[in-house]
Order: C-alpha cells, then structure tokens, then sequence
C-alpha cells in the first residue's frame, strides 16, 4: 500500500474528489495543477500540498520514492508535462484517474451514470437518494452537491454512486451493478473522431453491467445494447416507457408537482427541491436506479423517504444554479456546454417565463468543440431572446486557425453582441436584462458573483 498520493492535475473535479477520498484514507496528498481554484483551495486547507508551477524542484521530498508514492494523472495533462516525465523516468507507477476510480470501486455496488449531458445532477440526486433512503451509501461526483458540499460522500454500506465520464473512455473501467446512460450525443469527437464512435462506446459501457444488474437509458437514446444478462428499463418525462413522469403542473418559481410512475408502483405528487423542468427528466432516471437496485438487492424501497429526499434536494453547483429569482430579473448560471444541454436549459427557463425576455451569455469550450458543433450551438443559443457570446476557452486545447465564437454569431437568429470575461459585467450593467442566464464549462463562472451583484444592485434584488 502507497503512503503518499501525487496528482496531476489534482483541481479537477474528478481528481479533487480522488484526492480527497485518499486524504480521509490517512494517506498523505499533494499535487500540481496549472492554477489555483476554490477546489485546490478546499484541497490545501485540508491539508493537500500543491503547487501550481511545472516544477520539479517543487516536488515534496517525501513523494520522490517510487515505493512509497503512486502517481495519478488526468488525461488533461499533456505528456511532455515535466513532473510526468520525470516520475515516468524515474520508475513511479503512474494511474489514469479512471483506473484509479476502477479500483476503488470494484468492490462496491456500483450506481453509474453516464451520458453526454444531465449525468451530474443525475447522479448527484441518485447519491442524495441512497443517504435519505437508505441513511448511508458513498459517491464520486461530477460537481458539488450543495447537500453534502462536496464532490465526494463517504457513507456506510457498499453502494457508490459514480459519475461515469465518457472523456477518454474513462467510463471504461467501471463494471456496474445499475448504469443509467441519460443521452449519448456528438461530443468529445477530438477523442472519438465520429457519433458512431461515441454510441459504440457508450454500447461497451453498457456491455459492462454486471450479469444480473440493471441498466436505465433514456428514451430516445441510440445505442446498441448488447448485454443480455441484464434487466434494461426505460425512461422519459410523458412518455409511455418503464419509469415516467405525469400529470406535471406547476408549483410556481419554476418547480413542479409531478407523479414518477414505476413498473409497480406510483409515486404520486412528487416535487423537486430544484427548479426546471428539464430536472423532472433527470429525476425520473435517479429513482429508476434506486428502485432497480432495491429489486437486485431485495430491499424496500420507503416512498415516503424517498418523497421527503426529492423535495430537500438542493442540486449542485453551477447547474441550473440560481442567484436571484424576483419578479423584475432572474439570474441563472449553467454549466451547459453542449448544444443539446444548451436547448434543454434555454427551453427549461423559457418554461418558466414565457412572456419575458431571456438573455443568454455563453462561453464556448473548446476550439474542437466550437469547430465540430458550431451550426448546433447557434440553433439552441436562438432559442434566447438575444445572446452574448464570449471567446473560447481553450481548456487543454491550443488554438485552431479560423474557429472562434464568431463561428457562432453569423448563425445566430437573434440579436448579439460579443463581449469578453474582464468586461463582461460592465457590458451586462449597460443592457436591460430581464431573465439572464450564463452558460459554459470554463471559467464564466468567476464572473456569476460580480454579475450577481450588479443585478442586485440594479434592480434592488
């Protein structure tokens, strides 16, 4: 057993979660990451060493033994990476983060979910079900819940929601006991090269669930299932599949009373503590898991307490996560950064407020995103009333000749303007907004307290 744990790329949300999970295992944690973030910052407080230079001379003491220190890596990091090279070199034993996350839960019953948008607040909901419902369960998150204030629970009994990330194959070294797969759509071609490669993946994935095990895909989803020693249910919001949402009318402030009709059963009259209707849909999955796992696992499953856990969940973090909602100006932020996740956020709001006018501000991510979707993003940015478009963040990429948001804008059907994250509240503070959203997986989010505010200030929120 390893003494120490070095990360690379330990800020990210997967890696973080890792690094954390090792420091309440005893062991000691340090790492690099290329800046420092509120996450890194949570990290260092809780006793992590990181630094944020490629540096090996920044390389704790302690943790250049190659027998008593494992190296864990994100695929983010590139290869000629310094501190890679030299524990390559050196003769560390060097884990993917997905291999590591592999590992941990091998020995557990695993609850998966994967897809190309709505697998965090999925399996967020799934993790806050198994605490309420069953008092205990652990988790590997996507983002932070702002139940548990984490991206990782540690809870008793054996069951551990995991979200299975489809970036590099990661979702690969997962062998489920249930799996949801909520979408399966053109992404990460920079990785896949093709749709069709992306859905063969997804398919493997689903070949993994262990015999006996059950997987829960979302109506619509186009992807070969080939795993006969499964039970596969499927799920939609007014459909006529296995797990369903109806009778959906509305609470008011955009939540909604909604019957979750199951196989054997109906829960009748449920509410989301979250706004949106397209969380209704990502409900819907997270009780499929939990009522699949109570079947394989012969246990009862309390309506009640699984009513009082939807009504108390909170969500996470930079989903649909909402900083003023009165009746002169609503702010919204978003990760979405896929024009599918954009459609169902800009329909979702405009649900809410269907006579109101909606700003929508995004952050493209990823030039190769940018050049493959470009066409899509302009389709579901027009669903706004007008958009504000910012410059691409380039994450792992460098950048690509001829690809920039203005790929975008001359496909938009609605007024823009172009702004840039320095600027970008003050350009926000000269607009009249009513219903503002911002959108995208980069750093827009830095900008949501400023904007925030602004708004407060301006309107008196």
């Amino acid at each position: 057993m390893y003494e120490n744990i070095y990360f690379l790329g330990i800020g990210g949300i997967g890696m973080s979660a890792l690094a954390r999970f090792f420091m309440h295992e005893g062991r000691r944690v340090a790492g690099y990451d290329l800046t420092r973030t509120p996450l890194t910052e949570k990290l260092e407080s809780e006793g992590a060493d990181i630094h944020y230079t490629d540096d090996t001379s920044l390389i704790g003491e302690r943790f250049r033994n190659p027998q008593t220190t494992l190296v864990v890596y994100t695929p983010a990091v590139p290869h000629d990476h310094s501190e890679m090279r030299f524990f390559a070199e050196h003769g560390f034993t060097l884990l993917k983060r997905s291999q590591m996350l592999g590992q941990i839960t091998a020995s557990k019953f695993v609850m998966a979910v994967a897809g190309t948008h709505g697998k965090t607040t999925t399996t967020t909901l799934t993790a806050w079900l198994n605490h309420v419902c069953t008092g205990g369960g652990s988790a590997f998150l996507g983002g932070i819940s702002k139940n548990f204030d984490s991206n990782l629970v540690l809870g008793s009994g054996n069951r551990m929601a995991v979200e299975a990330d489809e970036f590099d194959r990661s979702f690969l070294r997962l062998y489920p006991d249930v799996a949801a797969v909520t979408s399966a759509d053109a992404d990460h071609l920079d990785i896949y090269g093709t749709h069709e490669a992306v859905k063969q993946a997804f398919s493997q994935f689903i070949g993994q669930i262990k015999a006996g095990g059950a997987l829960i895909i979302k109506e619509g989803v186009d992807v070969n299932i080939d795993n006969d020693k499964i039970t596969v249910y499927r799920y939609s919001v007014g459909g006529k599949t296995d797990f369903r949402a109806e009778n959906i009318r509305s609470a008011g402030g955009g939540h909604y009373i909604f019957d979750i009709v199951c196989p054997d059963r109906v829960f009748a009259d449920c509410t989301l503590g979250i706004t949106g209707k397209v969380n209704i849909e990502n409900c819907v999955a997270a009780v499929a898991m939990l009522c699949a796992a109570a079947r394989i696992r012969k246990e009862r499953l309390d309506g009640n307490l699984l009513k009082e856990a939807l009504a108390t969940f909170s969500g996470v973090k930079r989903r649909f996560d909402i900083y003023i909602n009165t009746e002169r100006t609503f702010y919204m932020d978003d990760y979405a950064h896929h024009p599918r996740e954009i459609a169902a956020a800009l329909r979702s709001v405009r649900d809410m407020f269907p006579k109101r006018k909606i700003t929508a501000v995004f952050q493209p991510h990823l030039y190769t995103r940018t050049r493959d979707l470009y066409r899509e993003f302009a389709e579901a940015l027009s669903i706004a009333d007008e958009v504000v478009l910012l410059p691409i963040y380039p994450a792992r990429e460098l950048p690509i000749e001829g690809v920039s948001s203005h790929m975008i804008a001359d496909l938009l059907t609605v007024p823009y303007a172009m702004s840039d994250r320095q600027t970008l509240c003050g350009d926000l503070a000269a607009r009249d907004t009513d219903v503002l959203i911002t959108l995208g997986a980069g750093n827009i989010e830095t900008c949501c307290a400023d904007i925030a505010e602004m708004l407060a200030g301006k309107y008196g929120a």
